[in-house]
């Protein structure tokens, strides 16, 4: 089956560009931008790399950032998640980056968003990867810092289809965003936002009906409420999960407690992601791998989580046809 896995065709809807930097990568930019980074070795990163809930990931998380500062870094890391997608036969991708965990560096909208996207182009072009990007608002902080990022982003609306919403989900509620995710839906900005991770199956009511979201980041606690999970089912409102992470951060103990294959055999639109893999330890394929060694799936059953991303995905009805009949001559041939 990992054979079958590593080569099934793939679409990534939740992923974290800043949480692709790997501790490789963070030590070359803190060497070339000179910044001073509390580790001594890549060992030593990858050792403080265990996190007991969302807000220990976090401090590290947005300490990593420090070393992002000129334009071809963003390129570099953009770059770096690429080659990776590339390996585990990403076709599609959807990235978010959080702009205000670099602007209130200091750090140019502009410098962080051209050189993503210059990546992004790159991709395309020489590894036939095709992509969106979406922007976060990080919950933590306020709704005027919000607003003021959805002005930056102006300039950029040819480069940036939608905005999200993540960082601490506790003591931050949708209701916080609700004004600022009108304006962009007004805006023509697509919205997804994170509920329903460390936070209750209440956030997710509350992202649906307030923020008016077209799709669900995590979500995996939909479970607790019966209604909603046949609502999700119903409307097909996707949730983009992501095994590893929820592991990681103790929403789970362990993948086999996970609900993720429940979910998909109830009909919802769960979908599979990485999240944060430099420091979830782990992108596509060893996400889908390890929910396929918890939970042994057929391999239509593996393929459901390709095409609901397809379906949940941003592209075109023609993009999403050639996916799908890619997708589905690779299940035909390795029946």
């Amino acid at each position: 089956m990992k054979e079958f896995i590593q080569s099934l065709p793939k679409v990534e809807l939740h992923l974290h560009l800043e949480g692709t930097l790997e501790p490789e990568l963070m030590f070359d930019l803190a060497r070339r931008n000179n910044v001073d980074i509390p580790f001594n070795s890549v060992a030593e990163v990858r050792k403080a790399y265990n996190f007991h809930n969302l807000q220990s990931f976090l401090d590290i998380y947005f300490k990593g950032t420090d070393v992002l500062i000129e334009e071809q870094d963003f390129f570099d890391l953009t770059w770096h998640y690429l080659l990776r997608c590339q390996k585990d036969n990403v076709q599609h991708t959807e990235v978010f980056f959080d702009p205000q965990a670099h602007t209130q560096r200091g750090i140019d909208f502009d410098t962080v968003v051209n050189g993503i996207h210059r990546a992004l182009l790159k991709g395309t072009s020489e590894l036939g990867i095709t992509s969106k990007l979406i922007m976060c608002f990080l919950r933590h902080l306020d709704e005027a810092s919000a607003f003021a990022t959805l002005a930056q982003a102006q300039p950029h609306k040819d480069k940036i289809v939608g905005i999200g919403l993540d960082s601490t989900e506790i003591g931050h509620p949708a209701a916080k965003f609700e004004r600022v995710f009108a304006q962009a839906r007004d805006q023509g900005f697509l919205t997804v936002a994170h509920a329903g991770e460390e936070g209750p199956a209440d956030n997710i009511r509350e992202a649906l009906e307030l923020l008016k979201i077209n799709r669900i980041d995590h979500g995996v606690r939909c479970a607790e409420d019966e209604v909603l999970v046949a609502q999700l089912a119903s409307s097909r409102t996707p949730l983009t999960v992501c095994p590893l992470s929820n592991i990681k951060l103790k929403v789970f103990d362990q993948m086999e407690q996970h609900n993720i294959v429940e979910l998909l055999r109830k009909g919802l639109c769960v979908t599979i992601n990485s999240d944060d893999p430099a420091y979830f330890g782990g992108y596509m394929v060893d996400n889908f791998m390890a929910v396929h060694n918890a939970h042994p799936m057929t391999k239509l059953e593996i393929a459901q989580f390709t095409f609901n991303a397809i379906e949940a995905s941003f592209i075109s009805a023609s993009q999403k046809q050639r996916l799908n009949s890619l997708t589905n001559n690779y299940l035909a041939a390795h029946q």
